[in-house]
């Protein structure tokens, strides 16, 4: 979302003035009803997780047909989880500003006719990418349709005017009018009202009390559903109540995950912290913080990073930059600022904090430039035929401290941060439980002993090399004895071994000997209702000793639902237990009917096991 044509000069960063929305991730899967009451435990009033903290790569701009190349080719290999696209609904086309980046949001209808592509070549891009094993999320601009000033002809050839849009249809009526500052314009940025019910600059502000506006926002959500995608950045989220929110996703079906771009104002405003019912919201404090001591080089202050923030990792949504922070001169690092904008970014995956969302568009000197594209506003392919990146495109993603990074932040699912270590300065390490290790360098060479949780093995540093299929490093590779091992970080660099990347498939200790125990993986199959999420707990602390409110989440995908899986859970060896699956929504909490699950680890179980089961 963001800016619009205007008659006069004027800003056009909507940084200052608006909010918009990120996509993360709530697994909402639509399914079944009732289950029975558990042994040995106590019901107790719950709130749904809002996700699973899965990166996601935003491919700002991009045509869908390098999208999809870019998920087959590149990301899917890599084991990138996810990426996000620009807004794929029909939008205004301004010649006269030569073709601005922020058209695109500024809706004319919902056919999915832009710029970047048609319908079709946006349904092959979903079934590549899905092919590939990456997901996608959708910029999804529901607040408002287009600008008074940008009258025309959109890019699928519907007619539209400031509160006529006949292709939806839309109509007068179908919009606000709040008539309090003369152009409608919101004004006062601390009253709720006028900044949900005023227009963002200009831009025809849908009424989303409306049953009618709900119900074709919720239609346009479910094509999109339907035709593959998992999930969605709502844009404006601001600007929009929470309950239109609960109202138009309650309608859905499938499993989207959400996330909300909501920007933190000051006293008075309306709170990040109102929507993180809905799913994952932008953290604007992580890129100011995280930015900050990467441009300066004081790492070791990352040590508290979480005391500096708003929200709960668990509701987080992180950014070092999004395509508004980027223009409008708030990030404090950009592509423009190599190897520490690579640093920071690989943080962000490396470290347990919120759910990464990454940036990767093109370079631009002018703020308000939109994409390489030909004479007619056609954006021009991100990647050229031999798969290397275009004239005009950055592909910082491509930097292997950021690529292979979604496969360690995949490895460290739901490890603690731990073995913290710094110089005091410029240099810090920590590990992901014993799933994964990473070391960051803001000085000279760096060479020393790292003490880590991981398995005594040999690991290839996927930040300076790749594990390649024949179980060869082409970088580094270094070996842990002991929980620890001798390596080298580069200057202005990262180093970054997990344990998806040993030589050799699982090179550890056997049976038994596991130093930091057994890591159990809970898998099961089970259907669910919108907004309802799968969890485990049992008898021992590490499945929260009954507690349902404190259960460990299991997530699923469009293509792997109604089946669960957890993050591992380190377990002793010879830990007897009982379990259960419960099924969570809001304040409900359904058990699975008798007796309690046993399970006991057993030194022949080796370093990881995972325990399959049906919903009963």
């Amino acid at each position: 979302m963001r800016t619009r044509q205007l008659p006069t000069p004027r800003p056009r960063s909507l940084y200052a003035f608006a909010a918009a929305a990120v996509l993360a991730a709530a697994a909402l899967i639509p399914g079944d009803g009732t289950a029975a009451e558990p042994v040995a435990a106590t019901d107790v009033a719950v709130t749904a997780a809002p996700g699973n903290g899965d990166a996601v790569l935003h491919l700002f701009a991009w045509p869908w047909k390098s999208v999809a190349q870019e998920c087959t080719t590149v990301l899917g290999p890599a084991g990138f989880p996810a990426v996000e696209v620009s807004a794929p609904q029909e939008h205004v086309v301004l010649p006269g500003r030569s073709y601005p980046w922020w058209q695109d949001y500024q809706p004319v209808s919902y056919k999915l006719e832009t710029r970047r592509g048609g319908a079709a070549d946006f349904a092959a891009m979903v079934a590549a990418c899905d092919a590939a094993g990456v997901e996608v999320y959708v910029d999804a601009v529901v607040n408002h349709m287009a600008g008074g000033a940008s009258t025309g002809t959109g890019s699928g050839g519907s007619a539209y005017t400031h509160y006529g849009y006949p292709a939806v249809p839309y109509g007068n009526d179908d919009f606000h009018h709040c008539g309090r500052n003369g152009n409608d314009d919101i004004a006062n940025w601390t009253d709720r009202w006028e900044v949900q019910n005023c227009e963002l600059l200009d831009l025809s502000d849908l009424k989303t009390e409306s049953e009618n506006v709900r119900a074709k926002l919720a239609g346009y959500l479910q094509h999109l559903v339907d035709l593959g995608v998992d999930g969605f950045r709502v844009d404006a989220a601001k600007h929009m109540p929470v309950a239109d929110f609960q109202a138009i996703f309650g309608r859905l079906s499938g499993s989207p995950k959400i996330f909300l771009e909501v920007i933190e104002g000051g006293s008075g405003e309306i709170s990040p912290t109102e929507y993180t019912g809905l799913g994952r919201v932008t953290e604007f404090r992580y890129g100011d913080q995280v930015g900050a001591r990467f441009k300066d080089g004081n790492l070791a202050a990352l040590s508290g990073i979480q005391s500096h923030l708003l929200l709960a990792s668990e509701a987080a949504e992180t950014f070092i930059d999004n395509h508004d922070t980027q223009r409008s001169g708030r990030a404090q690092l950009t592509y423009k600022n190599g190897a520490r904008y690579i640093m920071a970014e690989a943080f962000a995956l490396a470290h347990g904090y919120g759910s990464p969302q990454l940036l990767s568009g093109y370079a631009f000197t002018d703020p308000e430039a939109g994409p390489p594209s030909t004479s007619n506003g056609t954006t021009t392919p991100a990647v050229n035929a031999s798969g290397a990146c275009a004239t005009g495109w950055e592909c910082s993603h491509r930097q292997r401290a950021v690529l292979n990074l979604g496969a360690f932040r995949e490895a460290a699912a739901g490890q603690a941060t731990t073995h913290w270590w710094s110089n005091g300065s410029n240099q810090i390490a920590f590990g992901r439980g014993n799933r994964a290790f990473a070391a960051f360098n803001a000085g000279g060479a760096l060479t020393r002993t790292f003490a880590t949780g991981l398995a005594d093995g040999v690991y290839c540093d996927v930040a300076n090399g790749d594990r390649k299929a024949d179980g060869t490093c082409t970088g580094p590779s270094y070996r842990v004895s002991g929980g620890s091992f001798t390596g080298t970080v580069p200057a202005d660099g990262v180093l970054a071994l997990h344990v998806n990347a040993m030589v050799g498939g699982d090179p550890g200790p056997g049976p038994g000997t596991c130093a930091s125990g057994v890591a159990v993986t809970f898998t099961t199959t089970a259907t669910t209702f919108y907004g309802q999420n799968v969890y485990v707990t049992g008898s021992v602390p590490q499945l929260a000793n009954w507690s349902p409110q404190n259960a460990v989440p299991l997530t699923t995908t469009a293509s792997t639902y109604p089946q669960w899986t957890s993050a591992a859970v380190t377990l002793p060896v010879g830990t007897g237990f009982q379990y259960k699956y419960v099924k969570r929504h809001n304040a409900d909490v359904v058990w699975e009917s008798d007796p309690n699950r046993t399970f006991t680890v057993a030194a022949s179980t080796g370093c990881a096991v995972t325990i399959r089961d049906t919903w009963r």
